[in-house]
């Protein structure tokens, strides 16, 4: 029978104070778990990188190395399963001899020789599931760049893979001279000026989205908001959702930019207008009377000038520079692309901007020098 007197004051007390102490004791729990899991996770990390090395220096042994490394794997595999079970298959035992490889100069800290203490070593932030990513990753400085970024950003491995197959290193590397590179590959992204949060182009798979698909503006921010997440990922840590559509009024008119982000770091509001098409004079001074107004009206004393960003199908870098003139260094145009790029795509598109570029500063010296 359902009781249908209330409940006591002593009763309700009770019931908030288990309470509290439950979430409490679940907290700890949990804490508890998690370090269990990265514990033993670290360990893993440290016994591959000790197989991997054991393996590679077994095989410098043999009088032919290539065959007598194939042999050796399939055999101690066999073995190895046998004695232990699942997870020991071929492709793991070649994943730690790999990982050795790119890693050996960054023992486990249990593992490296006092000598060595002040020296790099592997990080107890990254798991095996980092390592398996970043051990594929080729150019050291990119491979640097992204460790950091995962253990800054604490990445999951799923995110740190991501960032690695749209290629995140070297589309901002694009606009770096060779002293940004190398802090950029040591010290991962710092925000410093807007250009630095910049990418382009902007990869939008997470989408899933065609690049044959013809799309509205409407639809495609919708997908950008449903996707909101990851598009905080792609755009960059520090970025913090304000609101979409956010209406500005002029003597009665009214205007919407598409979103609207703050940036934490640089202390500045970022606004995002979207355009599927090729980005033409009047989207950028539509952008420059948003951050006018933005600047006049919405940010306070203790805030940057906001930045803008139009991100667009395909760009004009010269007519970005005469239009925007002083402006450019706070309003940005980016191209957006639905599929992950592809090395030779980037280095295709860094040497049509190089082109641009020259082709546009050889016009202001003919121009300069008719004024003379």
């Amino acid at each position: 029978m359902k009781n249908i007197y209330p409940k006591t004051e002593l009763a309700r007390s009770n019931d908030v104070e288990i309470s509290s102490l439950y979430n409490k004791v679940t907290t700890h729990i949990d804490n508890a778990r998690s370090n269990i899991v990265r514990s033993i996770d670290n360990e893993m990390v440290n016994a591959y990188w000790c197989i991997g090395r054991d393996i590679v220096e077994e095989e410098q042994l043999g009088q032919d190395r290539a065959k007598y490394g194939a042999h050796l794997l399939q055999l101690l595999s066999k073995k190895l399963t046998i004695k232990y079970g699942r997870g020991f298959s071929l492709p793991t035992l070649k994943n730690a001899r790999q990982f050795y490889l790119v890693y050996q100069n960054c023992p486990p800290i249990s593992y490296a020789p006092r000598s060595q203490l002040d020296h790099k070593m592997l990080s107890p932030n990254l798991g095996w599931v980092h390592y398996r990513a970043l051990m594929r990753v080729g150019d050291a400085n990119a491979r640097s760049f992204y460790e950091v970024e995962a253990i800054n950003k604490s990445w999951s491995g799923r995110e740190l893979e991501r960032q690695i197959d749209s290629l995140l290193f070297e589309r901002l590397a694009k606009s770096k001279d060779k002293k940004g590179l190398m802090e950029l590959a040591l010290k991962g992204q710092i925000l410093r000026t807007p250009v630095d949060a910049i990418k382009d182009p902007m990869v939008l798979e997470f989408l899933e989205i065609p690049e044959s698909t013809k799309l509205s503006e409407s639809k495609l921010e919708e997908a950008l908001i449903n996707n909101l997440q990851k598009f905080l990922l792609e755009i960059g840590a520090g970025f913090a959702f304000v609101g979409r559509q956010k209406r500005l009024t002029l003597d009665g008119d009214n205007f919407f930019p598409d979103l609207v982000f703050y940036c934490i770091p640089l202390k500045a509001y970022l606004i995002v207008d979207i355009k599927v098409h090729k980005l033409t004079h009047a989207d950028l001074g539509q952008m420059q009377l948003y951050v006018n107004y933005y600047d006049q009206e919405i940010k306070d004393e203790n805030d940057n000038p906001t930045i803008g960003l139009v991100l667009c199908t395909n760009k004009n870098n010269a007519m970005v520079k005469y239009t925007l003139g002083e402006n450019s260094k706070q309003i940005f145009a980016s191209k957006y692309q639905f599929k992950l790029p592809t090395v030779e795509q980037l280095e295709a598109e860094l040497e049509r901007e190089l082109e641009q570029f020259m082709a546009f500063n050889k016009l202001d010296d003919f121009n300069n020098s008719n004024q003379k």
